[in-house]
């Protein structure tokens, strides 16, 4: 190691303070170096000489009056600028408000705000302001419950209305009971002619026909009736 390299490290070396610890390969290496080294060993002698000479010095004492000029020189200076004393005063006891008061009620009030606005979102969609729930776009508005009715008549014609005697636009009345698949299960003859020709033709046109069911809330029920008009000039549904 090189002299002006120990020298550098001389105040640590003396001090046990070197950067790596007093006992690290660099305390080594200085130690090593000084001992072949007499100029290195003169100039730690000199460091040696004046920490002592630093040793025997006395502590100063300070004033006794210097908590008192202190506190003096502080109020001159707010005497100077009381623009700086209020504005220090005014955030120090703003900083208390906010860490005691509003930091301990800012998570309350943010989930209390959170969940108000949840609920009047949800409440909106159930009163109809929105869309309903679990609704698509595409969604037709509907009534809580539309009767069943006829969608398609099939074109086959009631024939022996006129021979019975029940001629006119109203020749033959039927009541249809509709299922959820919008087929016809019974039917009942409320005026015209009851017989196995009629009732053959019936049969026919009913089976053929298509109906739309009974729908209640949205789903299609059972049970719907579709009253129908028969003559022999024209089918009418």
């Amino acid at each position: 190691m090189e002299c002006n390299r120990v020298r550098q490290l001389l105040p640590g070396y003396l001090d046990g303070a070197l950067p790596s610890g007093a006992w690290s390969e660099t305390h080594l290496m200085v130690g090593h170096h000084l001992e072949h080294c007499g100029e290195c060993r003169e100039e730690l002698q000199e460091y040696l000489e004046l920490s002592s000479l630093m040793s025997r010095v006395q502590r100063p004492a300070p004033p006794a009056d210097l908590a008192l000029r202190i506190r003096v020189a502080v109020a001159q200076r707010l005497a100077d600028n009381p623009w700086l004393h209020y504005t220090r005063l005014a955030r120090t006891r703003a900083y208390m408000v906010l860490k005691n008061i509003l930091e301990p009620l800012a998570l309350p009030a943010t989930a209390g705000f959170t969940v108000a606005l949840v609920v009047f979102v949800l409440v909106c969609q159930v009163l109809g302001m929105g869309m309903p729930l679990r609704a698509v776009t595409n969604d037709s508005p509907t009534n809580l419950l539309q009767p069943a009715r006829l969608e398609a008549l099939a074109p086959f014609p009631v024939t022996g209305l006129e021979e019975s005697g029940h001629s006119g636009p109203h020749g033959l009345l039927v009541k249809a009971t509709i299922n959820a698949e919008g087929g016809a299960v019974t039917y009942e003859i409320l005026s015209g002619p009851d017989n196995p020709r009629v009732r053959r033709q019936l049969d026919q046109v009913l089976l053929f026909s298509r109906f739309r069911p009974q729908m209640s809330f949205g789903r299609f029920m059972s049970g719907g009736h579709v009253i129908l008009s028969f003559s022999d000039i024209s089918v009418k549904g």
